[in-house]
């Protein structure tokens, strides 16, 4: 089944959809990383080799977040249904946007929900949460990959 979802991901309406979301998701880690602090400024603040590894490290995230996203339509194409492991997607994003993201926004909208807490700096640019997410994005490209290797299909048959 892993060798079908392969060859599916190699068609040219993949990689295609593969392209837009690597686009998309380039955007919205770019987006967060300038709410939380510009280039320029991260360039001289901590040194040129952070906004480097920023960088890498939003492309391999993106480039994650997009494979991900198409094995979940290669799976809904082969078994009918979307793997769970797309979802860790957006919480990637999510949890960028909350942790390093406009400071002053997530504690407005904590707030509003009625969770109080304390916001400490975090170091680098917030780099360590982007590990995290890293983290969260190959966790759901091994359940999806597992999923479709190894899910149940929940079609009833005729």
């Amino acid at each position: 089944m892993i060798q079908l979802a392969y060859t599916q991901l190699k068609t040219k309406k993949m990689l295609i959809q593969g392209v837009l979301f690597l686009i998309t998701f380039m955007f919205l880690y770019w987006m967060i990383d300038n709410l939380n602090l510009s280039y320029v400024q991260m360039a001289q603040d901590y040194g040129s080799w952070l906004v480097i590894a920023n960088l890498g490290l939003n492309l391999v995230m993106a480039f994650g977040s997009a494979v991900m996203l198409n094995l979940s339509t290669v799976m809904a194409q082969l078994k009918g249904k979307e793997s769970l492991g797309s979802n860790l997607s957006f919480v990637s994003v999510l949890f960028g946007i909350l942790t390093y993201g406009c400071t002053s926004w997530v504690i407005a909208f904590f707030a509003s929900l009625g969770i109080a807490f304390s916001v400490v700096a975090l170091p680098y640019a917030g780099l360590p949460y982007k590990f995290i997410s890293l983290g969260l994005i190959a966790i759901g490209i091994a359940w999806t990959l597992w999923e479709i290797q190894n899910g149940k299909c929940k079609i009833k048959k005729g």
